[in-house]
This record gives C-alpha cells, sequence and structure tokens, in this order.
C-alpha cells in the first residue's frame, strides 16, 4: 500500500502560474515582515530572474506597504492588488486575514 507522502507547503497566493515565488507575509500596522520559512519557489527561474527577484522583492514590500496605508490592500476584506517592476509581476491579497498579506510574483509576459 502506498503511503502517503507529505508535499512541500505552497505559500502566497495559489497560481497556476510558474516559475513563481508565493510567501505569506506578517502584518504588523503598516509594515510588513517576511519569514524565509513561509514561502516557497515553484518551477524553474532562470538565473537571471533570480537575480531580478532579489533585487525587487524588497522593492515590492514597501510598495505593499504603501498599498496597506493607503487603503489599496485592506486586512478586513480580500482585494488583489498588483504591480509590475523589473520584468517581474507581484499579486498581493490579505485575503481578510487580519495580519498576512500574501503574495505571488512571476515574470511578466
Amino acid at each position: 500500500m502506498p503511503q502517503n507522502q507529505p508535499s512541500a507547503p505552497v505559500w502566497g497566493l495559489r497560481s497556476d502560474i510558474t516559475p513563481s515565488f508565493g510567501a505569506r507575509l506578517v502584518q504588523e500596522g503598516c509594515r510588513l515582515h517576511f519569514l524565509p520559512d513561509r514561502a516557497s519557489l515553484r518551477g524553474d527561474f532562470t538565473a537571471e530572474q533570480l537575480h531580478s527577484l532579489d533585487i525587487t522583492f524588497p522593492q515590492f514590500v514597501k510598495q505593499l506597504e504603501s498599498a496597506l496605508k493607503s487603503g489599496a490592500l485592506d486586512p478586513h476584506q480580500s482585494r488583489r492588488y498588483s504591480t509590475i517592476l523589473n520584468g517581474l509581476t507581484c499579486e498581493a491579497d490579505t485575503n481578510g486575514s487580519h495580519g498576512y498579506v500574501y503574495l505571488t510574483i512571476y515574470p511578466a509576459e
């Protein structure tokens, strides 16, 4: 009888797009905190795409913090927020979670 193998958790917004990077950020007021153990890569990024992700991720976090301040992202309501930087698309939503922002980042087309 085959045993069920635990699968690695998929963090962030569920997305059929690969490659993608997903994460669940902890929200503290209008500040966001990244926890590496709440993030995952899906699919294969090129070395260039990974480099761009490393450079662009902090910029996305700053934009998401601004979106929380402006109300474009609402901790009490699910509302998708999207932005594009350096050839990468970031989609984020609180999913009405009162403390988390879920995001998926993938190459822009």
